[in-house]
Protein backbone atom coordinates (compact mmCIF):
# COMPACT_ATOMS: atom_id res chain seq x y z
CA UNK A 1 0.00 0.00 0.00
CA UNK A 2 1.35 3.42 -1.02
CA UNK A 3 2.16 5.64 1.98
CA UNK A 4 1.21 9.33 1.65
CA UNK A 5 2.20 12.04 4.14
CA UNK A 6 -0.06 15.12 3.98
CA UNK A 7 1.42 18.30 5.46
CA UNK A 8 -0.94 21.25 5.99
CA UNK A 9 -1.91 23.56 8.85
CA UNK A 10 -5.60 23.61 7.86
CA UNK A 11 -7.41 20.80 9.76
CA UNK A 12 -10.25 20.61 7.22
CA UNK A 13 -7.82 20.00 4.37
CA UNK A 14 -6.02 17.32 6.38
CA UNK A 15 -9.34 15.60 7.08
CA UNK A 16 -10.55 15.84 3.48
CA UNK A 17 -7.34 14.47 2.01
CA UNK A 18 -7.04 11.72 4.61
CA UNK A 19 -10.59 10.53 3.86
CA UNK A 20 -10.26 10.74 0.07
CA UNK A 21 -6.84 9.09 -0.08
CA UNK A 22 -7.78 6.33 2.38
CA UNK A 23 -10.90 5.60 0.32
CA UNK A 24 -8.59 4.91 -2.62
CA UNK A 25 -6.44 2.48 -0.68
CA UNK A 26 -3.57 4.82 0.25
CA UNK A 27 -2.06 4.61 3.72
CA UNK A 28 -2.18 8.17 5.06
CA UNK A 29 -0.38 10.12 7.79
CA UNK A 30 -0.81 13.84 8.46
CA UNK A 31 1.39 16.60 9.86
CA UNK A 32 0.30 20.14 10.83
CA UNK A 33 3.72 21.78 10.49
CA UNK A 34 7.16 21.45 8.89
CA UNK A 35 9.03 20.11 11.90
CA UNK A 36 6.54 17.31 12.39
CA UNK A 37 6.65 16.54 8.67
CA UNK A 38 10.44 16.15 8.66
CA UNK A 39 10.36 13.90 11.74
CA UNK A 40 7.54 11.74 10.37
CA UNK A 41 9.26 11.41 7.02
CA UNK A 42 12.43 10.15 8.68
CA UNK A 43 10.54 7.68 10.86
CA UNK A 44 7.73 6.56 8.53
CA UNK A 45 9.40 6.78 5.08
CA UNK A 46 6.37 7.80 2.98
CA UNK A 47 6.17 7.02 -0.73
CA UNK A 48 4.76 10.48 -1.47
CA UNK A 49 4.52 13.84 0.34
CA UNK A 50 1.73 16.38 -0.28
CA UNK A 51 3.04 19.63 1.15
CA UNK A 52 1.55 23.06 1.84
CA UNK A 53 4.04 25.94 1.52
CA UNK A 54 2.48 28.22 4.15
CA UNK A 55 3.28 26.35 7.36
CA UNK A 56 3.38 27.94 10.85
CA UNK A 57 6.97 27.03 11.71
CA UNK A 58 8.98 26.46 8.50
CA UNK A 59 8.45 27.67 4.97
CA UNK A 60 7.47 24.81 2.70
CA UNK A 61 10.55 25.36 0.55
CA UNK A 62 12.69 24.74 3.65
CA UNK A 63 10.85 21.46 4.21
CA UNK A 64 11.52 20.44 0.60
CA UNK A 65 15.20 21.25 1.03
CA UNK A 66 15.29 19.28 4.27
CA UNK A 67 13.74 16.24 2.60
CA UNK A 68 15.96 16.48 -0.44
CA UNK A 69 18.99 16.29 1.84
CA UNK A 70 18.37 12.57 2.27
CA UNK A 71 15.47 11.31 0.14
CA UNK A 72 14.11 11.42 -3.41
CA UNK A 73 10.51 10.85 -2.26
CA UNK A 74 8.09 12.56 -4.68
CA UNK A 75 6.70 15.86 -3.39
CA UNK A 76 3.51 17.51 -4.61
CA UNK A 77 3.20 21.09 -3.38
CA UNK A 78 -0.32 22.17 -2.46
CA UNK A 79 -0.51 25.91 -1.82
CA UNK A 80 -2.60 29.04 -1.97
CA UNK A 81 0.36 31.00 -3.31
CA UNK A 82 -0.52 31.69 -6.93
CA UNK A 83 2.63 33.70 -7.74
CA UNK A 84 4.76 31.83 -10.27
CA UNK A 85 7.89 32.81 -8.29
CA UNK A 86 6.75 30.65 -5.36
CA UNK A 87 6.04 27.78 -7.70
CA UNK A 88 9.42 28.05 -9.38
CA UNK A 89 11.20 28.24 -5.99
CA UNK A 90 9.42 25.06 -4.88
CA UNK A 91 10.23 23.23 -8.11
CA UNK A 92 13.87 24.33 -8.00
CA UNK A 93 14.12 23.14 -4.40
CA UNK A 94 13.08 19.67 -5.55
CA UNK A 95 9.27 19.48 -5.68
CA UNK A 96 7.83 17.22 -8.38
CA UNK A 97 4.58 19.05 -9.03
CA UNK A 98 2.46 21.98 -7.87
CA UNK A 99 -1.31 22.26 -7.31
CA UNK A 100 -2.83 25.64 -6.44
CA UNK A 101 -5.58 26.08 -3.82
CA UNK A 102 -8.52 25.99 -4.14
CA UNK A 103 -8.10 22.67 -5.89
CA UNK A 104 -10.21 19.90 -7.33
CA UNK A 105 -9.75 16.65 -5.43
CA UNK A 106 -9.96 14.79 -8.74
CA UNK A 107 -7.09 16.85 -10.17
CA UNK A 108 -4.96 16.28 -7.09
CA UNK A 109 -5.64 12.54 -7.15
CA UNK A 110 -4.69 12.45 -10.84
CA UNK A 111 -1.37 14.14 -9.98
CA UNK A 112 -0.84 11.63 -7.15
CA UNK A 113 -1.44 8.73 -9.54
CA UNK A 114 0.93 10.21 -12.12
CA UNK A 115 3.72 10.72 -9.59
CA UNK A 116 3.41 7.31 -7.97
CA UNK A 117 3.19 5.65 -11.39
CA UNK A 118 6.33 7.44 -12.50
CA UNK A 119 8.34 6.48 -9.43
CA UNK A 120 7.24 2.88 -9.80
CA UNK A 121 8.77 2.70 -13.25
CA UNK A 122 12.47 1.94 -13.39
CA UNK A 123 14.43 3.20 -16.38
CA UNK A 124 15.30 0.22 -18.52
CA UNK A 125 18.04 0.16 -21.12
CA UNK A 126 15.51 -0.60 -23.85
CA UNK A 127 12.85 1.84 -22.62
CA UNK A 128 10.71 3.35 -25.35
CA UNK A 129 8.20 6.18 -25.17
CA UNK A 130 5.49 7.11 -27.65
CA UNK A 131 5.20 10.77 -28.64
CA UNK A 132 2.52 11.49 -31.22
CA UNK A 133 2.95 8.95 -34.03
CA UNK A 134 6.60 8.32 -33.14
CA UNK A 135 8.47 5.96 -30.83
CA UNK A 136 11.38 7.46 -28.91
CA UNK A 137 14.02 4.86 -28.01
CA UNK A 138 15.90 6.13 -24.96
CA UNK A 139 18.60 3.48 -25.18
CA UNK A 140 19.44 3.83 -28.86
CA UNK A 141 18.69 7.58 -28.90
CA UNK A 142 16.53 7.27 -31.99
CA UNK A 143 13.07 8.36 -33.09
CA UNK A 144 10.93 6.28 -35.44
CA UNK A 145 9.72 7.57 -38.79
CA UNK A 146 13.08 8.94 -39.83
CA UNK A 147 12.86 11.90 -37.45
CA UNK A 148 16.26 13.44 -36.78
CA UNK A 149 16.91 15.37 -33.57
CA UNK A 150 19.94 17.54 -32.92
CA UNK A 151 21.96 16.72 -29.77
CA UNK A 152 20.40 19.71 -27.98
CA UNK A 153 16.86 18.72 -29.02
CA UNK A 154 17.53 15.19 -27.83
CA UNK A 155 18.86 16.32 -24.44
CA UNK A 156 15.80 18.55 -23.93
CA UNK A 157 13.38 15.81 -24.97
CA UNK A 158 15.11 13.15 -22.88
CA UNK A 159 14.82 15.22 -19.69
CA UNK A 160 11.07 15.49 -20.27
CA UNK A 161 10.26 11.93 -21.31
CA UNK A 162 12.34 10.38 -18.52
CA UNK A 163 10.10 12.26 -16.08
CA UNK A 164 6.59 11.60 -17.45
CA UNK A 165 3.97 13.86 -15.92
CA UNK A 166 6.53 15.83 -13.92
CA UNK A 167 6.75 19.60 -14.19
CA UNK A 168 10.39 20.40 -15.02
CA UNK A 169 11.32 23.98 -14.15
CA UNK A 170 12.86 26.39 -16.63
CA UNK A 171 15.92 26.68 -14.37
CA UNK A 172 16.50 22.93 -14.34
CA UNK A 173 16.15 22.60 -18.10
CA UNK A 174 18.46 25.54 -18.83
CA UNK A 175 21.06 24.31 -16.33
CA UNK A 176 21.09 20.71 -17.52
CA UNK A 177 20.92 21.37 -21.26
CA UNK A 178 22.92 24.58 -21.66
CA UNK A 179 24.64 25.19 -18.31
CA UNK A 180 24.22 27.55 -15.35
CA UNK A 181 25.48 30.54 -17.37
CA UNK A 182 22.28 30.44 -19.45
CA UNK A 183 19.62 30.80 -16.74
CA UNK A 184 18.17 33.96 -18.30
CA UNK A 185 17.91 32.54 -21.81
CA UNK A 186 14.34 31.32 -21.50
CA UNK A 187 13.79 32.02 -25.20
CA UNK A 188 15.99 28.97 -25.88
CA UNK A 189 13.33 26.82 -24.23
CA UNK A 190 10.50 28.27 -26.29
CA UNK A 191 12.49 27.84 -29.50
CA UNK A 192 13.49 24.24 -28.89
CA UNK A 193 10.08 23.21 -27.60
CA UNK A 194 8.54 24.63 -30.80
CA UNK A 195 11.04 22.58 -32.85
CA UNK A 196 10.24 19.38 -30.94
CA UNK A 197 6.52 19.93 -31.37
CA UNK A 198 6.93 20.41 -35.13
CA UNK A 199 8.82 17.14 -35.36
CA UNK A 200 6.80 15.01 -32.93
CA UNK A 201 3.32 16.31 -32.11
CA UNK A 202 0.44 15.40 -34.43
CA UNK A 203 -0.82 19.00 -34.27
CA UNK A 204 2.08 21.26 -33.21
CA UNK A 205 -0.25 24.24 -32.76
CA UNK A 206 -2.31 22.28 -30.23
CA UNK A 207 0.19 20.05 -28.36
CA UNK A 208 -1.16 17.31 -26.13
CA UNK A 209 2.07 15.74 -24.89
CA UNK A 210 4.83 18.37 -24.94
CA UNK A 211 3.19 20.93 -22.69
CA UNK A 212 4.11 24.39 -21.42
CA UNK A 213 3.32 25.53 -17.87
CA UNK A 214 3.53 29.34 -18.38
CA UNK A 215 6.18 31.02 -16.25
CA UNK A 216 7.24 27.76 -14.64
CA UNK A 217 8.47 25.09 -17.01
CA UNK A 218 7.50 22.17 -19.22
CA UNK A 219 5.85 18.78 -18.85
CA UNK A 220 5.69 15.58 -20.89
CA UNK A 221 2.22 14.06 -20.80
CA UNK A 222 2.38 10.34 -21.69
CA UNK A 223 0.00 9.11 -24.37
CA UNK A 224 -2.94 7.03 -23.10
CA UNK A 225 -2.76 3.30 -23.86
CA UNK A 226 -4.26 2.40 -27.23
Amino acid sequence: MTRVLVVDDEPQILRALRVNLAARQYEVAVAPDGGTALRQSAEWHPDLVILDLGLPDLDGVEVIQGLRGWTTVPIIVLSGRADSTDKVDALDAGADDYVTKPFSIDELLARVRAVTRRTGQQDEENATVRVGDHVVDLADKTVSGGVHLTPTEWHFLELLVRNPGKLISQRQLLTEVWGSAYLKETHYLRQYMAQLRRKLERDPAHPVQLLTEPGMGYRFQPAPPE
